[in-house]
């Protein structure tokens, strides 16, 4: 069935993005069900020209000094930045909606900007399509003050779109819009070495692995953090339908984990990469440990999240608010706990610490699921701070 008449409310993003919603009617179907990707139709006819070579040296250089000098409390988010339609109205699914408000996210992106957003130091590298919508993001990450020196634009491909909403049985629901979107085409010799060599911590997730040439980036990336001392952050962020199959994409996500430091997964994902064991069993966790590996963080949506290092594990609770749009919840916890991680490491040497700073965490994520959209959600330090006060857990 085409998507016949959507009206996308284009509001407070920005301004000179000029596509109307017919745009978006284009010959493929859509088919119900949880998570579908498909083809990305040419949405626009002549982007216009921010940068006039292709795939640019890196978005509005020159205009981000962030990272002149070296920053040791500086975080790195490697993968995709794309647009979130997300319906006006809660509680419906992706056919019953009739209007949907446009909001910048993608995993990495939502993290950098997080971090930013709470006063840290970020970045973030990744690509996007030379049209409208990636103009827009470059701007958006610009706006909120992570450097996106590490940003190239694809001539050839458009930015990814994702429909997200939260549906009555408080199920999400997506539908993708890539194979192939400009994220999924970052090259290697496009990298920012001398950005990712500077940072504290390099975050990134599994969906830059599907395919190539990202998965080469992706690799290489971690690979220069490493050798260079920098902590790996790894968040799995299962999307299993953007994968070609259950076994290639729980392949895909170990095929990386005994080299992260820090990984955050669900209570989903660690069902999913066990095969179905229970994941609030103490023991089926600890069986993803590594040698290396210093921090293993379960959320647990509302409940909170669950803690486990090599010298002790524990649980803190989540707070209490009315959710209306779950979309970057992990993502703002992942920016709390990784922007006090980026000025402290010691963090995880100490249990009391570690658990103030979760708090904090599990406060982002709870004021996150309190708006529409992912990146317009993520909130500041000061109101998280009111809310560990204000908010009852």
């Amino acid at each position: 069935m085409a998507l016949h008449a959507v009206a996308c409310s284009f509001t407070g993003l920005a301004s000179n993005s000029r596509l109307r919603a017919q745009n978006l009617s284009e010959r493929g179907g859509f088919k119900r069900g949880f998570v579908r990707a498909v083809s990305v139709p040419p949405l626009f006819s002549s982007p216009r020209p921010l940068c006039r070579i292709s795939g640019c040296a890196g978005a509005f250089a020159g205009n981000n000094s962030s990272l002149e000098t070296s920053d040791s409390s500086l975080v790195v988010c490697f993968g995709e930045m794309l647009i979130d339609f997300v319906p006006t109205i809660s509680g419906l699914s992706l056919a019953e909606s009739p209007a949907f408000k446009k909001a910048a996210g993608g995993a990495p992106a939502n993290v950098a900007v997080g971090i930013a957003r709470l006063g840290g130091s970020s970045a973030f590298i990744g690509k996007v399509g030379e049209d409208e919508f990636g103009y827009m993001l470059a701007d958006i990450l610009k706006e909120n003050n992570v450097d996106n020196q590490g940003l190239r634009f694809d001539p050839g491909a458009r930015t990814a779109l994702a429909f997200v909403t939260l549906r009555k049985d408080g199920e999400r629901e997506f539908m993708f819009y890539r194979n192939p979107s400009a994220d999924m085409l970052l090259e290697e010799k496009e990298l920012d070495l001398d950005i990712i060599r500077k940072a504290k911590i390099l975050h990134y997730g599994s969906i830059s692995l599907i395919t190539e040439p990202c998965k080469s980036a992706h690799i290489a990336a971690a690979k220069a953090a490493k050798d260079a001392g920098v902590l790996l952050s790894y968040d799995p962020n299962l999307r299993l339908p953007l994968w070609p199959s259950a076994e290639s994409a729980r392949d895909g996500i170990l095929s990386i984990w005994n080299t992260a430091d820090i990984i955050k997964v669900s209570e989903e994902e660690i069902s999913f990469l066990t095969k179905g064991e229970d994941p609030y069993d103490d023991a089926v966790v600890r069986k993803l440990f590594h040698p290396n590996l210093k921090l293993v963080l379960v959320t647990e949506g509302p409940h909170g999240c669950r803690y486990y290092t090599k010298e002790f594990s524990g649980r803190v609770s989540g707070l209490k608010v009315n959710a209306v749009d779950t979309t970057g919840a992990g993502d703002a916890f992942v920016a709390g706990i990784l922007s006090q991680l980026a000025t402290d490491v010691s963090l995880l040497q100490d249990e009391g610490r570690l658990k103030e700073a979760l708090r904090f965490a599990n406060a982002c994520g709870a004021l996150t699921v309190m708006e529409r959209g992912a990146i317009p959600a993520l909130p500041t330090r000061q109101a998280v701070l009111n809310a560990l006060v204000n908010i009852v857990a």
